[in-house]
């Protein structure tokens, strides 16, 4: 199965009445090469200030931005080429992520090739220590930076480290 780390940044706490600003994901199979990144111009005229800033990107520079339908498009094309088999959505925080990707996919291209569900790596990794206050924060390498590839690949670092390391039984 093709494990996708995927990780957003948006202006708003919810798709529809606000944008999914920009993407990442990265194939969980070392050595983390395969990569997609989006940045999506803004489909909805309501916005967060603070909520745009953690992106590091303005309003005006969202507003040039590309055109969601076609990143979607572009990201449904990657993980077709990229994935043998049906791709696994999984994230650090999967019921925001995959609220809006999922909600993305619909709208623009009335389907998602993730199908209907996702996981999340924080509960994983929780189940793995038996203990619901642990973190897996630290197993990352890549910095966490709020670019949604460095944070994906930080993220998809820590899920290798359970497999390798900590013997997650998982196939990547």
């Amino acid at each position: 199965m093709a494990y996708i780390m995927v990780d957003i940044e948006s202006d708003g706490p919810i798709p529809g009445d606000y944008s999914m600003i920009s993407f990442g994901a990265v194939l969980v199979r070392e050595p983390l090469d395969k990569t997609f990144y989006g940045r999506l111009r803004p489909i909805s005229d309501r916005f967060i200030p603070e909520a745009l800033a953690v992106s590091g990107h303005s309003r005006a520079e969202t507003l040039a931005f590309d055109d969601p339908k076609q990143v979607m498009t572009d990201f449904a094309d990657w993980l077709k080429a990229t994935c043998s088999d049906q791709p696994i959505f999984i994230s650090d925080n999967n019921g925001f992520d995959w609220m809006f990707v999922c909600w993305y996919f619909h709208h623009f291209l009335g389907k998602n090739p993730f199908g209907f569900s996702s996981q999340n790596l924080g509960s994983l990794y929780k189940g793995m220590e038996k203990d619901m206050f642990k973190n897996f924060k630290h197993l990352r390498q890549t910095r966490h930076t709020h670019h949604p590839v460095d944070d994906a690949k930080g993220n998809a670092e820590a899920l290798l480290t359970m497999k390798n390391a900590m013997g997650l039984n998982i196939k990547l």
